[in-house]
């Protein structure tokens, strides 16, 4: 029996279903609405077989994607602009954007993502909401510690202490100050207490995650870095160097140039936003214990200045967690083949080739070398 394969311009409220029937070949249309769920888990109960359904990455799909799984058919996502910019007419509505998407299907030129595990995706979901609650308590400690400056109260960090604490509530302010610290105190112990829940929940998915653990052994790389680096590349084998990997964490750079006209305008900034993050902050920390990095790091921030160092860095540090992953080795095998390459590289040891044509080979690109010519 022939594979259906349904192209699906999916919406919040709606979706617009296009596929080819098995016995006529003929093109059905048709809108299903969301508010009525009972109808859309029949229609795509009435298909014998698995079918296959493509359809627009977005945030309010996961309801419908488990849907389909929970009836035995298979879900693509697609890159949205990949797919609109493969259309070939001006006209855009729900019917046509359907019929695109399963023409790029039957053709093979579906521009499909990579979907992460359940497992995957509620460790993300964790990761994210528990940024979401570091910036909120950010925001109501330092409206605090406004209300603090405000009536002549200097205590900096030690403000939330219990003696600071104490001083705060005994701070002589106007009534409008005084209901704002009252509030702002009351909001800060749940948020305090989510946090904490959270970094439970995340200690527990760790246990016994032998890459977490393999990462955290690199200085910097910590619970929450080592977990958003796991449950994000996995699996390592879909990039196939180092570049494709900075790329899809937004950390390639972005240039503009024409003729004798050069531009670059810092990183893409595309993929996760928390990783980019989380790898920022990590950098903070390898650069002042990895002896490689720091230099690195000083080297780039007398010429570029501190803030593209810093990110510079943290492309490294993701280039390194990456050969980490792909080998399987840790941080100090990662440190033993780092000062072969290096040794190699000033002749003391076997030649290792260059990787990029025109650049010097650093140690983690020689070792990228050696492993794939073996």
């Amino acid at each position: 029996m022939n594979t259906i394969y349904i192209g699906v311009d999916f919406h919040a409220r709606q979706q617009t279903i296009c596929y080819l029937t098995t016995e006529t070949g003929e093109l059905v249309t048709a809108e299903l609405k969301h508010q009525d769920k009972a109808a859309v888990r029949a229609f795509y109960q009435q298909f014998d077989e698995p079918v296959i359904v493509g359809l627009e990455a977005s945030g309010y799909s996961p309801w419908f994607e488990g849907l389909l799984e929970e009836l035995g058919h298979h879900v693509w996502l697609g890159d949205a602009t990949e797919i609109r910019r493969r259309a070939r007419w001006r006209q855009k509505n729900d019917r046509r954007d359907a019929e695109l998407i399963l023409e790029l299907m039957l053709h093979d030129e579906f521009p499909r993502l990579h979907r992460p595990t359940v497992q995957s995706r509620e460790v993300m979901r964790m990761l994210r909401y528990r940024q979401k609650l570091i910036k909120i308590r950010t925001m109501s400690k330092n409206s605090l510690q406004s209300l603090a400056l405000q009536s002549g109260l200097a205590r900096r960090g030690r403000l939330f202490t219990r003696e600071g604490k104490a001083e705060l509530n005994a701070a002589v302010m106007s009534p409008a100050m005084q209901w704002q610290r009252e509030h702002w105190l009351q909001l800060l112990e749940p948020l305090n207490q989510q946090v904490l829940e959270s970094m439970v929940w995340l200690k527990a998915q760790s246990k016994g995650d032998v890459e977490v653990a393999r990462l955290r052994t690199h200085p910097g790389i910590g619970l929450l870095t080592s977990l958003c680096l796991a449950h994000t590349l996995q699996p390592v084998d879909r990039f196939r160097n180092t570049r494709k990997v900075a790329a899809y964490a937004g950390f390639d750079p972005v240039e503009r140039s024409s003729a004798e006209h050069k531009r670059f305008l810092g990183i893409s900034k595309a993929g996760s936003r928390l990783l980019r993050h989380l790898m920022v902050e990590a950098a903070h920390i390898a650069i002042r214990k990895d002896e490689d990095l720091k230099r690195f790091y000083q080297r780039l921030a007398d010429r570029r200045g501190r803030p593209k160092a810093k990110v510079a860095a943290a492309r490294k540090l993701l280039i390194r967690a990456y050969i980490m992953l792909r080998d399987e080795i840790d941080y100090a095998e990662f440190r033993h083949r780092a000062v072969a390459a290096r040794l190699a590289r000033l002749g003391h040891g076997p030649k290792v080739p260059e990787v990029v044509i025109g650049q010097p080979a650093s140690a983690e690109r020689q070792e990228l070398t050696h492993n794939r010519k073996k």
